[in-house]
């Protein structure tokens, strides 16, 4: 083969060496381009369930906390009504208890 066409044959093959290295390399950047995008994507659908985790989260709690106020203020109340009970119960026995200390105090001093 002459000389000529032998480096011709070379130049033609480092050419194409050449655009198979861009070709590779566009392709690189074409695919991380696409796998960046897809992170974001990926990233913000996390964010996205992360957000309504947290709002689920929130609300079955602001749930509890409201049934445990409820059930604090009925035993509060249950409580109150008990010792209201009790009191007028003994409202007798106290009067008559404040009176029978009046009336010791009262002969003490006489």
């Amino acid at each position: 083969m002459p000389r000529p066409e032998v480096l011709e044959r070379i130049q033609t093959a480092e050419q194409d060496a050449d655009d198979i290295v861009a070709d590779a390399e566009q392709a690189r950047e074409e695919r991380l381009a696409e796998a960046r995008q897809r992170a974001d994507e990926i990233r913000q659908e996390a964010e996205e369930r992360a957000t309504e985790l947290k709002e689920e989260r929130l609300a079955e709690a602001r749930e509890q906390i409201e049934a445990e106020r409820e059930r604090i203020i009925e035993e509060g109340d249950a409580e109150r009504e008990q010792l209201r009970a009790t009191a007028e119960a003994n409202a007798d026995a106290a009067v008559e208890y404040a009176l029978d200390q009046f009336e010791e105090a009262v002969d003490a001093q006489t």
